[in-house]
């Protein structure tokens, strides 16, 4: 199966951690916004989708960008939502940025508000919704390593790699 993983998070979840190391793992590229944007024709949201449909006919993971929404039809596609207590998303944060308290918590609050209203303008959908990923996994209970191992595990099992 040319297996599409997409991965939704919360900012500071350490989801760019276990994409990364799930590439590695299934030796898939990884696709982020950056990349998405880099290879768009225009600044339009059908844009950015075309994109990611053409990204998705091979195997590789997709960090946001609505790509669950946008290749829902697909039966290749795992959508993983990574979330995190609060807590441990402003450390991670304060880790990665080398900022204080107060700058990552109002980074953190900024971020996931723009992400939750993106996905809502162009999905109509909630951000975060249970009902729109296959998986939820949560950092602060497994660990950023565990996730991905969890997620392989599950692949095998499912005799989707």
């Amino acid at each position: 199966m040319k297996l599409v993983i997409t991965m939704s998070r919360r900012y500071g979840t350490g989801a760019s951690q276990i994409a990364e190391e799930l590439s590695g793992r299934l030796h898939v590229p990884v696709y982020d916004k950056a990349i998405v944007k880099e290879r768009m024709d225009g600044d339009s949201y059908e844009s950015e989708a075309s994109v990611i449909r053409e990204l998705a006919k091979e195997p590789c993971i997709i960090l946001g960008r609505c790509a669950s929404e946008i290749l829902k039809e697909k039966r290749n596609v795992f959508n993983v939502y990574i979330c995190a207590d609060k807590e441990d998303r402003i450390r991670r944060i304060m880790e990665l940025e080398k900022s204080s308290y107060e700058e990552a918590k109002a980074k953190l609050k900024q971020t996931d508000s723009e992400r939750s209203a993106y996905y809502h303008e162009h999905t109509g959908k909630a951000w975060g919704d249970v009902n729109n990923y296959h998986m939820i996994l949560n950092t602060s209970d497994l660990g950023i390593a565990q996730c991905a191992d969890v997620l392989i595990r599950y692949f095998e099992q499912k005799e989707f790699i």
